[in-house]
């Protein structure tokens, strides 16, 4: 029952179609109580031999009229409660994603795709089943139930009612040990299912890493592992599944044997009617429904118990980074500044950026550069508002990044990260992912200026050439090329290149900086690298070194501070002098 209060916000939104479903059931259930009191009186009249003509076919017309009757009603009720569960799924998907994607990197560093995967695929699917099945097995089993119990003790006869019911705590009994038994099963099968979801992704994704290091039998042998772990979690749910149907079935037959025998006790001695006892009978196999719909009623509500628990603990997961009441909308300047910032990940103790300072502005180029993990990366997903961090060391345009809209924020910037992710649609299609109404001469311009023109004439569709799922079929160059050609066409204020021309030769990263600095002329761009002729025209450069600034100034002044800058530099030129 807890999972249908905790869907009591839908069942308000569509009180209406609920209200209307509900009603037709009731109808139904007094309905199908009048064909076993026809029968009844039939028996009766032919027992007695003052059977007609004419009131057999008025019965006959009468069952026949309830059948059409019910055939509509039994519709209705499908299409308004069936309907609304699937409404519910519908919502509860969109709520989801949505919720996805307001996360932070550090909610998906905790989850993993695969359980999330779940979630939408098994999990939402079973919510679904208890809005529409649940609701259905539960008005209609305790009204159907009740109705039927009440016409039985008042029409038929008290005792024999009593009697048949005796079995029935049995019922209660089992449905209830069995239903705690489910929930626990069920909820361990549909983690096992995330996990074999997270193998296959992780699979499917680094194939070509298993085949590189030939551990194709390894990873079959641990896929085979976590699917006979799913299998046995899942069989475990059948055994306790398949034993609700056995037990109503056998509880249920008891119930007839005692009408069945009782009830002929009381026909000899003229208690009760031939006609009543049939009609007895009738009414208790009208109650089979009801009694299986109870057990089955048990099973979707722990199931979908247990898949609302994993839902809801996604939907209280709150974003790391959450906006100020009334935050700035729009920044004129596009200064870039750091006062004493200091960053930590969450769950670490080591610093990753320690006390960093710069003035970064309009119109200026920044390099930043350094070992790797020297913070280089934290220093650009910090810029973007990734984490919570401490309040008014960063500013864009003279304002604290904390206190502007996420929506602004990021549309100031135009980001492109070391991981060039490409979506399996073609390459304009990537390009203009950020900007879905670009012209095809606003896209050629922008895979022109990231030197992808000549690269184009090689594609037999050109820019409509499909990539393949993650760029697959385009070498690592070229997906850094489409990604900065797609922040490129957004024409951001602030551009931040996260060492993306790591892939690219030396000559085809001159060409790309060389369009750089003459589209971007009085616009800003942030360029983290390790060949630090990318950085060397930059009117700033900082050195990073375990997330602290140990050398700043332009090309010029660092090759005179002669340290950790200018020996990298001399380095990086002899080994380009030797490879020419």
């Amino acid at each position: 029952m807890r999972t249908l209060r905790q869907l009591s916000w839908f069942f308000k939104a569509h009180w209406k179609r609920y209200a209307f479903g509900i009603a037709f059931l009731f109808l139904i259930d007094i309905l199908v109580l009048l064909p076993p009191r026809l029968i009844g009186n039939t028996v009766d009249s032919i027992r007695n031999s003052t059977l007609t003509g004419t009131e057999l076919t008025k019965t006959v017309f009468i069952l026949l009229g309830l059948g059409v009757l019910l055939y509509g009603m039994r519709y209705m009720w499908r299409y308004l409660l069936n309907g609304g569960a699937l409404i519910l799924e519908k919502t509860l998907r969109e709520r989801l994603f949505s919720h996805l994607t307001r996360m932070t990197p550090s909610f998906y560093n905790r989850k993993r795709s695969g359980d999330l995967m779940a979630v939408a695929t098994n999990d939402i699917p079973n919510i679904e089943q208890t809005a529409s099945t649940g609701v259905l097995t539960l008005v209609d089993s305790l009204f159907m139930t009740l109705l039927t119990l009440v016409v039985m003790l008042t029409a038929i006869d008290w005792k024999l009612t009593l009697a048949a019911l005796i079995p029935m705590p049995f019922l209660a009994w089992s449905t209830a040990y069995y239903g705690r038994l489910l929930h626990e099963r069920f909820y361990l099968a549909q983690e096992a299912f995330g996990e074999m979801n997270d193998h296959v992704q992780q699979a499917v994704s680094g194939v070509r890493v298993l085949r590189a290091f030939v551990q194709e039998k390894a990873d079959v042998e641990a896929y085979r592992r976590v699917s006979e772990k799913t299998l046995e979690r899942n069989v475990s749910v059948s055994r306790i599944d398949a034993l609700f149907e056995p037990t109503i079935a056998i509880i249920i037959g008891f119930s007839f044997l005692i009408g069945l025998g009782y009830g002929t006790y009381l026909v000899i001695t003229s208690a009760i009617s031939l006609g009543d006892l049939v009609a007895f009978n009738l009414y208790l196999g009208l109650l089979i429904w009801p009694m299986f719909a109870f057990g089955w009623l048990v099973n979707v509500l722990q199931r979908g118990g247990a898949s609302m628990k994993r839902l809801s603990e996604l939907f209280v997961e709150e974003p790391d980074v959450a906006e100020q009441e009334h935050p700035v909308t729009s920044v004129v300047s596009n200064t870039v500044e750091a006062r004493h910032f200091s960053f930590t990940y969450p769950g670490t103790d080591k610093p990753a950026l320690r006390d960093v300072t710069f003035t970064l502005r309009e119109g200026e180029t920044l390099g930043i550069v350094g070992r790797t993990g020297s913070g280089k990366s934290t220093l650009c997903r910090s810029l973007l508002h990734q984490y919570q961090m401490e309040a008014g060391s960063l500013f864009i345009g003279g304002v604290p990044i904390e206190s502007m809209s996420l929506t602004a924020l990021r549309e100031k910037i135009g980001y492109v990260p070391q991981e060039h992710l490409l979506f399996s649609r073609s390459i304009a299609a990537n390009v203009a992912f950020g900007k879905p109404g670009a012209t095809k001469e606003e896209l050629l311009n922008a895979l022109k200026l990231a030197e992808m023109g000549s690269d184009l004439l090689q594609f037999r569709d050109g820019v409509e050439t499909m990539v393949g799922e993650k760029g697959v079929t385009l070498s690592g160059g070229q997906k850094q090329r489409i990604s900065i050609a797609r922040a490129l066409l957004l024409n951001a204020d602030i551009l931040i290149l996260d060492d993306s021309l790591s892939a690219v030769d030396a000559r085809t990263e001159e060409s790309i900086l060389r369009h750089l600095r003459q589209e971007r002329a009085g616009k800003t761009t942030i360029i983290t690298a390790h060949r630090l002729s990318a950085v060397q025209h930059a009117q700033l450069i900082l050195v990073l070194d375990e997330g602290k600034i140990i050398e700043r100034g332009t090309h010029e002044e660092l090759m005179q501070i002669n340290g950790w800058y200018a020996e990298q530099f001399r380095r990086q030129q002899m080994e380009q002098d030797v490879a020419g």
